[in-house]
């Protein structure tokens, strides 16, 4: 069909329909251009009323042959909340409706809260509403005023989009009636499973439900078992349960694993063209023992009165190209996955532990920042550029740490150490600039779990860095800086690591608590990461140091990626981003190719580096969610055996419904209810960070050391409950110095993720999770 003239077009198109402001775009996009949705929008505003989808259509002069396509775009505009229905079917214009567009943030406890897009306060969603719809789901509500506690409470109008479509849960029969209950406590709604719709699951189990109908007003939701994935008892059922939970893709699809069975076996020499040669010098991994990806290669040597530096980093870049499957399921998954005895890798294993990872004894393809660094630790130059390599040993931290206290214990490996003595002098050096740079240092404990042949937790024990692993980490964050400081002389648009400093909220709770101490916080109204490293040198050594240092951390935001360059507070750095870690973490990877299409003078454009940004952020706190989970409830395994058994502790944070307490040596936390604190009605002091008995005064602060006894291990909430026992009664007045709790192994601040595992830091809020029944059928649940 031959396509009509812009002239026989506007012919056709008379009237209101002819005066769109962007016609021609749509001509552009369409053989047959619809209205467009902005003129759409505009002529509805005009009406002042809402009109009839058939009345609307008449007005714009929509033929009989284009109906089918404009109710297709009406309906378009309703899932993007630009339009809605009403109960006469008109349509209406959302913005003229009072209306706010949302996510439903769901609560074990049945109720929920809409977190509206237009970054306003959270709308307060009662049980009745949540029954409309699950955690996630995309709704528009109306505001209907404030709820007993002053909270603004919603009437959620419409859901726009569903994102629950598989629920993983316990298969359970409650009086002949089928239900999963989900593993997710947010969602509240068990599923109905009708007759025929189970498969081959028995009650008890854990299965994966298609959901077939949505939950209404009047109505829960019904869906259909296609995965049974077996006994809670079953070894790695709390990994398996935890994929599913959090959506986390786990298999690689079939033209993924395709392309990487089809890669080589090692580097070609075709792949040398335009890439510098550096081979001969003996570069070497530092990792953990358990590594198998390494993606950084380092080494120095002296360079007058200062070094030479080289990182090293596993080009993933060259094989991994912009929209090709592999690059879209590495973006699907956002990062890799680091549970305890399991990984869920961003690339195939081909890639990950095969022809990326920058193995012993064998040529790879790597992208190198070359570094000058002057006698204070400064950069004074620095160049990147892509080369093939040879890494010359795979070293762990604690050989290369014993080797530098102990030369003689090198043994066949004595050539490396003159290296290595250069690698420590430099981080002596690099050390130093940190600390006139102000970066905050905090203190935080870091466990792992050590398993036996059945694959439970035998013990945890803590986990001690030495200054190899922060010899390591001050070499990645002076390539992540010069990667970040190369991007922005280009002016190439890039996704950076940016941790802002303290809300205004934040800081004025923070040094009202600290005021309390007679500490205060230098800084004025905009402090910066150098006060609160001296603030923190002040209270280092006293017995509430590690009190006042988790106030201190909590008032911090939280580090996303974003295409603004705002700095990262906590390492003290005006700009900054990840480029050392392509193979597990996908920003890197386009800071790969933004660096590489700026050394060829272009510009690399993936999208939109906004949403790019926002995605790569949630795809990590999924994964730190997933991991939280599992850890959780192998600790909650770990302890089912105990319970009775009496243990010290200490408060490791107070909730207005009772005091997480961390037992000392074991480093698993429990809950102390608001119930078991005594007789008497107590209040929580979220600006002092602890709970007020009104009648008898005790106060419960974190920080307190305490005396708990186990009373319920629940591994279907997978919970540990405590009860005070002994003389557990703090009776502390404001401000007065407590018993110093158990010590903790020092780690840095720095922003950079283990490669074992990310472990979950100290400050990391706890909710509670309450059960809504008493499970009858099957054993404990995860």
């Amino acid at each position: 069909m031959k396509k009509p003239t812009a002239q026989a077009e506007t012919t056709r198109l008379s009237g209101l329909r002819a005066t769109d402001p962007h016609l021609e775009r749509e001509r552009e996009r369409y053989e047959h251009p619809l209205p467009s949705r902005e003129f759409i929008m505009d002529v509805l505003r005009q009406q002042g009323a809402p009109l009839q989808p058939e009345t609307l259509a008449e007005l714009l002069d929509i033929t009989p042959e284009e109906i089918d396509l404009f109710a297709r775009r009406l309906r378009a505009m309703e899932r993007d909340g630009e339009l809605m229905q009403n109960r006469r079917g008109d349509l209406c214009v959302v913005e003229k409706l009072d209306l706010i567009t949302g996510r439903v943030e769901g609560h074990p406890e049945g109720f929920g809260f809409l977190s509206p897009e237009d970054g306003s306060d959270d709308l307060f969603l009662s049980p009745r509403e949540m029954q409309k719809a699950m955690h996630g789901d995309r709704v528009m509500a109306r505001e209907i005023g404030v709820d007993r506690r002053g909270r603004r409470e919603g009437k959620i109008v419409e859901v726009l989009e569903r994102v629950n479509t598989h629920i993983v849960g316990r298969l359970l029969v409650e009086h002949g009636i089928m239900l999963v209950a989900p593993e997710n406590k947010r969602i509240t709604q068990d599923i109905l499973i009708p007759a025929g719709n189970e498969g081959s699951a028995q009650p008890g189990q854990v299965v994966s439900v298609e959901i077939l109908e949505q939950p209404a007003k009047y109505a829960k939701p019904m869906g259909r078992i296609v995965e049974v994935l077996g006994s809670y008892a079953d070894p790695g059922m709390e990994i398996e349960i935890a994929l599913r939970k959090h959506s986390l893709p786990y298999i690689f699809p079939e033209d993924v694993e395709k392309i990487a069975k089809k890669l080589p076996k090692k580097v070609l020499k075709k792949d040398h063209a335009k890439r510098e040669d550096i081979r001969h010098l003996p570069l070497v991994t530092i990792d953990g023992e358990t590594a198998r990806d390494f993606d950084d290669a380092v080494y120095c040597e002296p360079q007058g009165k200062g070094f030479r530096l080289l990182v090293a980093i596993a080009d993933v870049s060259h094989y991994v190209q912009p929209g090709d499957p592999l690059d879209l399921e590495a973006y699907n998954r956002g990062n890799s996955v680091y549970f305890p005895r399991r990984v869920i890798p961003m690339l195939p294993e081909e890639l990950s532990n095969g022809l990326c990872s920058l193995n012993p004894q064998v040529e790879r393809l790597c992208m190198v920042c070359d570094m000058q660094i002057g006698a204070l630790g400064a950069v004074k130059e620095y160049r990147f550029y892509p080369a093939v390599m040879y890494s010359h040993a795979r070293l762990t931290y604690n050989q290369v740490w014993d080797w530098l206290e102990h030369p003689q214990n090198a043994g066949g490996h004595g050539d490396l150490l003159p290296q290595l003595n250069n690698l420590y002098t430099l981080f002596k050096v690099l050390l130093k600039a940190r600390g006139r740079r102000g970066a905050i240092d905090f203190e935080t404990l870091e466990t792992q779990m050590v398993f036996n042949d059945e694959k439970k937790i035998e013990r945890i024990i803590p986990v001690t860095r030495n200054d190899a692993h922060r010899l390591i980490e001050e070499c990645m964050l002076a390539a992540n800086v010069c990667a970040s400081d190369f991007l922005q002389k280009k002016k190439q648009p890039a996704l950076y690591r940016i941790h802002e400093g303290p809300t205004t909220e934040k800081l004025a709770a923070l040094r009202e608590f600290m005021t309390e101490f007679g500490f205060a916080l230098g800084g004025g109204d905009d402090p910066q990461a150098k006060d609160y490293a001296t603030l923190l040198e002040k209270i280092k050594g006293r017995p509430d140091a590690a009190l006042l240092q988790t106030v201190m951390l909590r008032s911090l935001q939280q580090a996303v990626y974003s295409p603004d360059s705002v700095g990262h507070f906590g390492l003290a750095y005006e700009h900054y981003t990840h480029f050392t870690s392509p193979i597990r973490r996908y920003p890197d990877l386009l800071i790969h190719r933004a660096i590489k299409a700026a050394l060829n003078g272009e510009k690399y454009q993936p999208g939109n580096w906004v949403e790019l940004g926002g995605h790569c952020s949630k795809t990590e706190r999924r994964a730190d969610d997933a991991t939280r989970d599992v850890e959780a409830w192998l600790k909650c395994f770990y302890m089912q055996d105990r319970v009775g058994e009496e243990f010290p502790g200490t408060i490791a944070s107070v909730t207005g419904f009772g005091i997480f307490v961390a037992l000392d040596d074991i480093y698993v936390e429990g809950l102390v209810h608001i119930s078991e604190l005594g007789s008497d009605y107590f209040h929580f002091d979220k600006a002092r960070h602890q709970i007020v008995g009104e009648r008898t005064g005790t106060r419960y602060r974190m920080g307190d050391r305490v005396q708990v006894k186990i009373v319920r291990v629940s591994l279907d909430t997978a919970r540990i409950d405590f009860a005070l026992a002994g003389d557990s009664l703090p009776a502390r007045t404001s401000g007065q110095e407590q018993p110093q709790g158990r010590k903790q192994p020092k780690k840095s601040g720095a922003d950079r993720q283990p490669k074992e595992k990310p472990v979950a830091a100290a400050d990391q809020e706890v909710t509670q999770k309450k059960s809504r029944r008493r499970r009858k059928s099957g054993k404990g649940a995860h």
